[in-house]
């Protein structure tokens, strides 16, 4: 019994050797993997960012028009942009708000 589980599981590992050798052998010729997965990924991710800020913006104004009825709401300050900004048209908040 003991010589049978040797046999096999020699044979296993030359076999396993012998696959190895021969995908290297055949790898520089194989196709080139697929970018759809990461490209799907990237677009989704993209989508999902810009959903998010049309809700987040939809909140703030909604939230604005609760409190100050009948005015035209100012644009929202960045979120996660700290740096200078400039505004071409329109009112921009104060600093504290």
């Amino acid at each position: 019994m003991a010589s049978y589980l040797w046999r096999k599981y020699a044979d296993y590992v030359y076999t396993k050797w012998e696959r190895t050798f021969l995908w290297d052998l055949i790898e520089p010729y194989r196709r080139p993997k697929s970018f759809t997965p990461l490209v799907t990924i990237y677009v989704a991710a993209f989508y999902t960012g810009v959903i998010g800020a049309a809700i987040t913006e939809q909140l703030y104004k909604e939230k604005y028009w609760e409190d100050h009825p009948g005015q035209a709401v100012p644009l929202m300050k960045p979120i996660f942009y700290t740096g200078p900004w400039k505004v071409l048209k329109g009112d921009v908040l104060p600093p504290n708000q």
